[in-house]
């Protein structure tokens, strides 16, 4: 075999195992994506891949943000069965974040005890939105955030198994019970 014909060959070789790679990434859903972390560096959902995550846009000068209780009574309740609670702070809904940085986590911790991760300051809707927003809106339109606390479950396999809108409490029976379905799905 030629030195050409064998490069070709490896190159060839390494195009395919560069789509398959592509394409384990599509496969992997909401895996595939990560959230800035206050104050620097990333936090990767695929470093919860094979468990449930619900990923909630917040707002500490939010009236819902008393909400915040329930997500930690969640995280508590069922973080050691391996539900990861992300709170992601959005200034979309009427600037209601006007912290940044580590204050918005710092301020979540003092009012309502959170331990949770937070991440940056991140927009959830319009052409700003943060991929994995623009990624759940294709998969459930209409069920995208219309106000802060909107909450969205991903399953164990990466994939968006349910929507709650804002006004749904994360301690309501039909969070609980989506959750308690993906917790059995080992």
């Amino acid at each position: 075999m030629t030195l050409l014909r064998r490069d070709c060959l490896v190159l060839i070789g390494a195009f395919a195992a560069g789509m398959a790679r592509a394409e384990d990434g599509k496969a992997e859903g909401a895996f595939a994506f990560s959230f800035e972390k206050p104050g620097g560096g990333l936090l990767p959902l695929s470093a919860h891949a094979g468990k449930p995550i619900l990923v909630v846009n917040t707002a500490t000068a939010c009236g819902f943000a008393p909400q915040f209780s329930g997500l930690q009574a969640l995280w508590t309740r069922f973080g050691e069965r391996g539900l990861t609670v992300i709170a992601v702070p959005s200034p979309d809904f009427g600037n209601q974040e006007p912290l940044d940085g580590p204050a918005i986590a710092e301020a979540a911790r003092k009012n309502f005890g959170v331990t949770f991760p937070i991440a940056e300051k991140t927009h959830v809707k319009g052409a700003a939105a943060h991929p994995f927003y623009r990624w759940a809106a294709e998969r459930k339109p209409g069920e995208t955030p219309r106000w802060n606390f909107h909450k969205y479950l991903v399953g164990r396999d990466g994939s968006l198994k349910a929507a709650f809108a804002t006004q749904v409490e994360p301690t309501d029976p039909r969070v609980i019970a989506a959750i308690g379905a993906e917790l059995g799905a080992a």
